[in-house]
């Protein structure tokens, strides 16, 4: 299973000039804990990640003014990035050795087209789980219905 065949298409953006306080409403007003920084200029390619988290420690934490601070002077610059076709399981390992939490998805002209994050995983894998669990429970009743028959 490829990234790009689960990964969330409805990414939140922020370029960098963009203030904190501008970048906190996004996250609020979209109930998202990340935005994907974008190169300026309309130019679709990922340059970064902003969380609620760096906002936490970097602004608040520290006293900063959030409107005296941008989202490139926090932003997270080193971007572990994977690309559409990239497989789940590959992508998945680079995130653990990298110790991120949310890979931005490229096509092969490294435009942003979604966004991996661990939660998304947990839940693909929760939904796969039960799915396995309904198929025992309808063998062992299959195979339960079987014998009392006979």
């Amino acid at each position: 299973m490829s990234i790009g065949d689960i990964c969330n298409r409805d990414v939140v953006v922020v370029e960098r000039d963009a203030t904190i306080q501008e970048a906190a409403r996004l996250m609020r007003d979209h109930h998202v804990g990340d935005l994907v920084v974008l190169r300026g200029g309309g130019v679709k390619e990922p340059v970064g990640i902003l969380t609620d988290r760096d906002i936490v420690v970097e602004v608040l934490g520290e006293g900063i003014a959030a409107e005296a601070v941008t989202v490139g002077d926090i932003m997270s610059d080193k971007l572990l990035i994977g690309r559409e076709e990239d497989e789940l399981w590959d992508a998945l390992q680079r995130m653990r050795i990298a110790g991120v939490r949310r890979l931005p998805v490229v096509d092969r002209h490294g435009a942003l087209q979604g966004i991996l994050t661990l939660d998304d995983v947990i839940e693909l894998l929760a939904e796969e789980l039960a799915q396995a669990a309904k198929l025992v429970a309808r063998e062992q009743a299959v195979e339960a219905g079987g014998r009392s028959g006979g």
